[in-house]
């Protein structure tokens, strides 16, 4: 059997699949994306809200993927639906906006702050700091030592996940009991501050809506199992399981989380850090808080960029696949059964975008804003696509049908359009970029022409 025609291998159990879920889910956000969203809501009660919001969101979004990829257990996860539902041009656009920036600048983005903080650790041992330079290059060594882990094979790769994701738990739990062990000198849960503003006009129901961004930042990833689906055994019934019992675990241990950090600071000070939970661990143990908050930032931005870059090389391997991108790219190795070429590509064009922007500020929240809206547009097809395959496909078998359909549908795009509209509103130019980006897909795509290829529902 060639490279070209070797199957996928099905290593992953249930486990592994949850393992995944959390650990795609966990990684820099929980640590850096409390502060904007305190600054634009206020208040405590939007700010919890948001959080509700998001993790309730998030769990309507799974019960939609949960038919999907209970109907479809194909590699690729949502590129996969749109495909069935749409056809190839509007999967094609939504591979290139992930390919392009915003999943592999993601892989760069937390790869970066892992080495940030790998710097702060020997910086706390040594009495000096390595330097943005260094930085870097740590941060290309975390992308392709764990790109090599995942080119021998999805074993191996979900195996490191199972660890890390253990020690991301132990982390959190530790930063939660740091953050309860006494009040912090603003006097506990925020410092006695406002529960909600005076008065809720429409600038502030926008607020929300663009405080929501980050919160759903925070919670992305949740759909990664999806990608792999290929690889799971018996997938219709543990992905479906292992997305809600992740997402509802990690909606869990963000709320406990961000109690936390109000125990120890003020709505003010929380708004006002660029890095809330080593400000609140600082404030909770003192010096030795900054080693605690540093080692739990690197083992869970390293374990969140080993989740990314095996999960999200499958969707390039399906696009290879079926004619969309090179056709190298769809092939998987004889040996590892992984697919190596998507894995070494997506590695390489990471570390270029780490290249460009890994010495611009301020660039977390540029990247938040500037896919929210197109992404928004994504999911809204992608979850939409339950209504249109239940036509398309009226018979097609359905292990799993989402749960309160069509009234979870139905609050799962009304949230989606409230964000799509927010972020426009209160982020246009990074907004129109990213739609631009996407639009420039099309010229690569007319350029290669119609390929042949194979019908999503003939594979599955």
């Amino acid at each position: 059997m060639t490279a070209g025609t070797q199957e996928l291998d099905r290593r992953l159990g249930p486990l592994e699949a949850f393992s995944l879920v959390v650990g795609r889910i966990i990684g820099s956000g929980i640590f850096r994306t409390p502060a904007p969203i305190m600054a634009l809501t206020g208040a405590l009660g939007p700010f919890t809200a948001v959080w509700i919001i998001g993790g309730a969101a998030t769990l309507l979004g799974a019960f939609c993927f949960a038919e999907l990829v209970a109907m479809l257990p194909r590699s690729g996860g949502p590129y996969a639906y749109l495909h069935a539902a749409y056809g190839p041009t509007w999967a094609f656009l939504r591979g290139w906006a992930m390919f392009a920036v915003s999943e592999t600048a993601a892989i760069a983005a937390v790869a970066l702050v892992c080495a940030e903080y790998t710097n702060s650790l020997w910086t706390l041992a040594a009495g000096r700091s390595l330097g943005r330079p260094i930085e870097v290059v740590l941060a290309l060594a975390v992308i392709w030592s764990l790109t090599a882990v995942n080119c021998r094979g999805v074993g191996a790769g979900g195996r490191l996940q199972n660890g890390i994701t253990a020690l991301k738990l132990v982390a959190i739990a530790v930063v939660v009991a740091a953050g309860f062990g006494r009040a912090g000198q603003a006097g506990g849960l925020g410092g006695g501050g406002a529960w909600w503003p005076e008065r809720l006009d429409w600038g502030g129901v926008l607020a929300i809506g663009a405080a929501l961004r980050y919160a759903f930042f925070a919670y992305s990833g949740w759909e990664g199992a999806t990608y792999v689906a290929e690889e799971v055994r018996e997938p219709s019934r543990n992905l479906p399981r292992s997305m809600l019992v992740g997402i509802a675990a990690v909606m869990a241990l963000y709320l406990a989380t961000n109690a936390a950090y109000l125990n120890q600071l003020s709505v003010a000070q929380v708004a006002g850090a660029k890095w809330v939970a080593a400000d609140a661990m600082q404030c909770a143990l003192g010096a030795a808080g900054a080693a605690v908050i540093a080692a739990a930032v690197v083992i869970n931005t390293f374990g969140n960029v080993n989740a990314q870059v095996l999960v999200k090389a499958r969707t390039w391997h399906a696009m290879g696949r079926d004619g969309l991108f090179p056709a190298a790219l769809g092939r998987v190795s004889a040996s590892t059964r992984a697919p190596v070429a998507a894995l070494v590509v997506q590695a390489a064009w990471a570390s270029v975008l780490l290249i460009v922007a890994g010495f611009a500020a301020n660039a977390y929240e540029t990247i938040i804003d500037y896919f929210t809206f197109t992404s928004a547009v994504f999911n809204i097809s992608t979850f939409a696509a339950v209504w249109v395959l239940r036509r398309k496909w009226p018979d097609a078998p359905r292990p799993v049908r989402a749960w309160g359909y069509p009234y979870s549908l139905i609050a799962i795009l009304v949230i989606q359009v409230w964000l799509m509209v927010s972020a426009v509103i209160t982020a246009p130019v990074p907004s129109l970029l990213g739609v631009g980006l996407t639009a420039a897909g099309l010229l690569y795509r007319f350029r290669r022409g119609t390929p042949g290829s194979a019908a999503v529902r003939g594979r599955s």
